[in-house]
C-alpha cells in the first residue's frame, strides 16, 4: 500500500513522550484530511500514536515496524 502524505516527521532517537509531542505540534498546524507520516525509533509509539488517535479523533492509516524502526500514517480528524 502507498500512501502519499503531506507532511513527514523523523523522530528517531528521540524518547517518549517526545515523538508523540512533536507529531501533535505538528498536527497542529495541519488541516483535516491531510496525512502525516511519522519515522520513529522509540518503542512506545506501537502504543501511544494508535491511544492518541483514537482519543483525539485521528485515523491511524497504516503502521509498520522493521526490526527498531516505525513508520505510521496518520490522517488528520
Amino acid at each position: 500500500m502507498s500512501i502519499d502524505e503531506d507532511v513527514y516527521v523523523d523522530t528517531t532517537g528521540l524518547r517518549c513522550p517526545e515523538p508523540l509531542m512533536v507529531v501533535r505540534n505538528k498536527m497542529m498546524d495541519m488541516t483535516s484530511g491531510q496525512v502525516i507520516k511519522v519515522l520513529a525509533t522509540d518503542p512506545s509509539t506501537s502504543w501511544d500514536f494508535p491511544k492518541f488517535c483514537n482519543f483525539l479523533g485521528h485515523e491511524l492509516l497504516e503502521k509498520n515496524q522493521n526490526d527498531d524502526q516505525y513508520t505510521y500514517w496518520i490522517k488528520k480528524g
